[in-house]
């Protein structure tokens, strides 16, 4: 489990069908192998490391459902470590398990925050409400408003200056991660309309 607050932005070292290396200072402090740690949202376990880097696989699922595919060496990723118990919660729980990918669709100076609007599939849409959680490269961003295709996001500057985020370009293709709460409560609402049992049934069965 991550808070989508992210530590520090790592670089690509190496990165192939099935494996990624990453130069990185704040994660590898307290590292261990086996550890959790969000790479552009998308949660790796450590496999190896050293003073300067770690090393995770990447399973084919991860390619398909993410931009990892697309990086390439020299590129920067939002890095997060996995959330310890007696730690604060500054963004929303965030899996690691990424729903799908968007794409910029414009970037927009508001005063001092920048308005990001994101271009998003149906399937990940259906969990989007205005004031809502989303991770977007693994970073916990509140909904401002959104249509029928796209959402929107306030970038303030620390947003912009300790994360990925600040360098993106209309265009740009994001991982998302839909809010967890609301995957189960449209789970709950689609099993409650699918169910036979009805106040008559339940009357003629003596209930």
């Amino acid at each position: 489990m991550f808070t989508g607050i992210v530590e520090e932005k790592g670089v690509v070292a190496a990165v192939s069908s099935d494996k990624i290396t990453l130069k990185a200072d704040k994660v590898l402090k307290d590292i261990k192998i086996g550890d959790s740690i969000a790479v552009n949202g998308v949660c790796l376990t450590v496999i190896s490391f050293d003073s300067h880097s770690f090393s995770a696989d990447i399973m084919p699922q991860t390619l398909r459902l993410s931009n990892l595919g697309m990086l390439k060496d020299g590129n920067k990723v939002n890095l997060d470590r996995a959330v310890l118990a007696s730690g604060r919660i500054g963004g929303h729980n965030v899996q690691g398990h990424i729903d799908g990918t968007g794409i910029i669709k414009s970037l927009t100076l508001q005063d001092n925050a920048v308005i990001m609007q994101t271009t998003t599939p149906a399937h990940i849409m259906q969990y989007i409400v205005t004031r809502g959680f989303i991770a977007v490269d693994g970073v916990s961003l509140t909904i401002t408003d959104h249509t029928d295709h796209t959402f929107s996001t306030s970038l303030v500057a620390a947003t912009r200056k300790d994360s990925c985020l600040g360098e993106l370009k209309v265009g740009d293709v994001v991982n998302l991660e839909a809010d967890i709460i609301g995957k189960y409560v449209q789970k709950f609402m689609v099993t409650k309309q699918q169910s036979n049992i009805t106040r008559e049934f339940l009357s003629e069965n003596g209930f």
